[in-house]
């Protein structure tokens, strides 16, 4: 389903900065998988890379029958209703309910107005959040949000959704909540790539791990562990 193959992403700015390194992995339908490495290892190139946000400075990134290093602006829209992106800070609309911000991801995809709201809170029930449906963003937990965002990723019913950094803002039993939430979704078939520095969440999830260090994956194992050494 998803192919990097060769990939490096290199920015030049004032000075030239190597994100990733000569990268290559698969990731098939229906795996979890957790992408690590500390701050600046090349977690987020890499979601950035798969969404067409950016370019790669050599190699290919392919998604399904997507070549997304060769998309034009125009064509990836289509190309992104596949893959539902969930944000460390939740990105939610301070003036829109809960309801509203997940309604919101259909009504840009052009969802008919009728199917809407069988499908928005149906995707609220799934994340535990049907009695929110009427609040505001100000008016929800830490953890409460992240679940909006979540059914906001999910109710388009995405091949892929992928996590960045979905937990860094929560304590630790939220942060449980959110991964637990993560889990069930991949049980329901849908493909989901994980990018964290949480070391004890990886550990416990035991699944496949993407080791980054310095743009240059150092392991990549099938049940693996948060080990950078």
């Amino acid at each position: 389903m998803i192919s990097f193959q060769n990939v490096s992403k290199i920015y030049s700015n004032s000075e030239t900065h190597t994100a990733l390194n000569e990268v290559d992995f698969k990731i098939v339908p229906r795996e979890f998988i957790s992408i690590v490495g500390r701050s600046g290892a090349g977690k987020s190139t890499i979601i950035k890379l798969l969404i067409g946000e950016e370019k790669p400075t050599k190699g290919r990134v392919v998604f399904g029958h997507y070549d997304v290093s060769q998309l034009k602006p125009k064509e990836l829209p289509k190309m992104r209703r596949h893959i539902g992106v969930v944000f460390q800070d939740f990105r939610l609309l301070p003036t829109k309910t809960a309801y509203e911000n997940v309604a919101f991801a259909l009504e840009v995809a052009g969802t008919p107005e009728r199917e809407i709201d069988d499908l928005v809170r149906e995707t609220l029930d799934l994340v535990g959040l049907d009695d929110k449906a009427d609040n505001f963003a100000h008016e929800l937990s830490g953890g409460e949000k992240q679940r909006v965002a979540i059914a906001r990723a999910m109710v388009n019913r995405p091949d892929v959704v992928v996590a960045d950094e979905p937990t860094g803002n929560l304590d630790p039993f939220n942060a449980l909540g959110i991964v637990n939430l993560l889990v069930q979704i991949n049980e329901l078939g849908t493909t989901v790539i994980l990018a964290t520095h949480n070391k004890e969440i990886v550990n416990q999830l035991g699944r496949r791990v993407i080791s980054l260090e310095n743009g240059r994956i150092i392991r990549d194992e099938e049940k693996g562990r948060y080990s950078l050494s």
